[in-house]
């Protein structure tokens, strides 16, 4: 730990573990290294048969921060885990984190300023630098694996995150922080949605996110990953192109019409444009329906194609028309 690290109160780290045992330590080193520290470290473990538990007491024991450990009598999987783990927090601003990378040591302090900066932001998410098993950089970042373009940049940093983040999630929570009023609209988190994609669209109903396009995790890649990062190569987009895919589109459609249902609960009315949710579900119920065969799905994809519903609506805009013409049934 540094020895002239401030701590900030406000802040509260969510980590969860599953048989993390192999990376945990380095990764709860990197919290204490922090230049500014958490106030509260929250760890909840999801059922770890590797000693998992074990390490996360040592390291309690000895922190300078306060650990607080949650074993859950039943594995609940990684998005209600992660809703167990926030909901024991008591900051007002929540980092969430993996068991399994490594922070950059002005992760909580860049994350923690920009909220100073932005009173009105809502969630704040990083970019990240892939690492392998052996911490050695991949050569490339999250957001280049993603493939986030200038124009989702400047649309996010227009004040329209949440139109962006309702085309595709680009939010990954290892790398983000919240508010912890998104938290508590956001619960209990809808079975159909990941964590992190969920307290995204939250946030951005109720305000601004910021993208920081510096690295301030070390985002590990070892083939054990519970959620991963597969790099966006020709290769995986044409191999995505033949796989079969209305359920996906008919999974969709059901996730955005419960965050229709959502927003309607919501007083006052969010940010967020009601319109485009309803429009959104639409689509993908458009194409989860069009016809098993090719030939028949020729007329209403390109029917469909000038109105703009692709761009506006489907992760991989025009690649999707493609996607639609040939992909199995």
């Amino acid at each position: 730990m540094p020895a002239t690290a401030a701590v900030d109160g406000r802040v509260s780290v969510a980590l969860c573990t599953y048989n993390g045992a192999v990376f945990l330590e380095e990764q709860l080193a990197s919290m204490l290294a922090q230049t500014v520290l958490p106030g509260q470290i929250v760890v909840s473990d999801d059922g770890s048969t590797d000693g998992t538990s074990a390490i996360v007491e040592r390291f309690a024991a000895e922190s300078s921060v306060p650990v607080r450990l949650l074993r859950n009598p039943r594995p609940l999987g990684v998005t209600k885990n992660f809703e167990g783990a926030i909901r024991a927090t008591t900051g007002s601003l929540i980092v969430l984190s993996d068991q399994d990378d490594v922070w950059r040591p002005d992760r909580v302090e860049r994350a923690s300023a920009a909220f100073d900066a932005r009173p009105e932001l809502q969630m704040v998410c990083s970019d990240a630098r892939l690492v392998g098993a052996d911490g050695a950089s991949l050569g490339t970042t999250l957001f280049a694996s993603l493939s986030i373009g200038p124009h989702e940049r400047d649309g996010i940093r227009a004040g329209d995150a949440f139109g962006v983040l309702l085309r595709r999630n680009l939010v990954t929570g290892a790398t983000a922080m919240l508010r912890r009023e998104v938290f508590d609209a956001a619960v209990p988190f809808p079975a159909p949605w990941v964590h992190d994609e969920w307290l995204a669209i939250v946030a951005a109903s109720r305000g601004p996110i910021e993208l920081l396009d510096e690295p301030l995790v070390d985002y590990r890649q070892h083939g054990a990953n519970q959620i991963g990062i597969v790099e966006p190569t020709l290769a995986y987009k044409i191999s995505r192109l033949m796989q079969p895919g209305r359920q996906r589109n008919r999974d969709i459609a059901d996730r955005v019409a419960g965050l229709a249902s959502w927003l309607d609960t919501l007083e006052p009315a969010p940010l967020a444009d009601r319109s485009a949710v309803d429009a959104k579900s639409a689509f993908e119920r458009f194409r989860a329906d069009l016809p098993p065969a090719r030939w028949r799905r020729i007329l209403p994809v390109l029917l469909r194609a000038p109105r703009g519903e692709y761009q506006r609506y489907a992760s991989q805009g025009a690649l999707d028309i493609v996607r639609d013409l040939l992909q199995p049934a």
